[in-house]
Formats: C-alpha cells, sequence, structure tokens
C-alpha cells in the first residue's frame, strides 16, 4: 500500500508540475503565435489599397463657407497626392435630408490610399503647399477659418469586404 501510496503521489507530482509549467509557457507562445499572425495581417495588409472616410460636421449655417474653403485650400494638395501616387481614389458625399444633431454630419470625404502604410505615414506636405499657395499667411488664415467651421471631425479606417471571397 505505501509503494501505491508513492506512486499516486509522484504521479500527482508530475501532473502539478506540467500543468504549471505549460501555464508558465502559455503566454509566451500566445504572444509569438499573435506576433506571427499580427505580422502576417500587416504584411497581406500593406499590399492592399486601404480607405479611410472623413467625416466633418459644420457648424449650422457655414456648410457653403466651409466646402469653398475646402476645395480651394485641401484638395489641391490631396490631388497632387494622387499625382505622386500616394491616392488611388477619392469621392465626396452629403447627405441629401439631415439627421438627428448627435448623428449629423454634413460632408464625408473618402480617400483609398495606395496601402496602409502609405495612409498612416507623416507625410510631410510642406512642400506641396509652399508651392500650390505663394501667399502662406492668407493660406493659413483660410486654413484655420476652415477649421473654425467644424463642429467635428472625424476619420474612419475602413475594411473594405470583397464580397467574391463570401
Amino acid at each position: 500500500m505505501n509503494r501505491t501510496l508513492n506512486k499516486t503521489l509522484l504521479t500527482r507530482r508530475s501532473i502539478t508540475f506540467i500543468i504549471l509549467a505549460l501555464a508558465a509557457l502559455m503566454p509566451v507562445m500566445r504572444q509569438n503565435v499573435f506576433a506571427q499572425s499580427q505580422s502576417q495581417q500587416q504584411k497581406a495588409a500593406a499590399a492592399h489599397p486601404f480607405t479611410i472616410e472623413f467625416y466633418y460636421k459644420v457648424k449650422w449655417g457655414h456648410f457653403d463657407e466651409f466646402l469653398e474653403l475646402y476645395k480651394k485650400n485641401h484638395y489641391p494638395i490631396l490631388l497632387r497626392q494622387k499625382k505622386l501616387g500616394r491616392i488611388l481614389e477619392m469621392s465626396a458625399a452629403y447627405p441629401i435630408n439631415h439627421a438627428n444633431e448627435a448623428a449629423r454630419w454634413d460632408f464625408r470625404f473618402t480617400i483609398v490610399y495606395k496601402d496602409a502604410a502609405t495612409a498612416h505615414e507623416d507625410f510631410d506636405d510642406s512642400a506641396i503647399i509652399k508651392e500650390l499657395y505663394p501667399n502662406q499667411e492668407r493660406f493659413k488664415k483660410e486654413e484655420q477659418r476652415r477649421f473654425e467651421l467644424l463642429l467635428e471631425h472625424t476619420d474612419v479606417p475602413l475594411v473594405i469586404e470583397d464580397f467574391k471571397k463570401w
């Protein structure tokens, strides 16, 4: 009986040790698998166009002024980035009917970038701005005014689903 008791205790200790060892290794193994998975996802995403929708909520009665300044001072910069190959497509939309104040947006500008890395890199557009707008004082004043007209500005990165994969 003593041998059976010792074998049982030894087996329990072995099982406990194995469980504790596995428990200690799980976070490391999970982190490694997660890092590999994340790296693979990032590589895959880097090869595909990346879409961001920019939503603007403008102070009541100032939409026309906002849109005029957007077209004059911001859109040409985006066109130049498209010419450089950073942007693939752009589109603009406005709602026909208004929503309640909490859900309201007045202008949506959608940009399809070459890839996610391009969309998120810290691109220096100062040379473009200086070239397009030699009167920097006026440009800065008008851009300040454009942002003063905003109540809210939200950027929404999107995943565009490919229905062919469904």
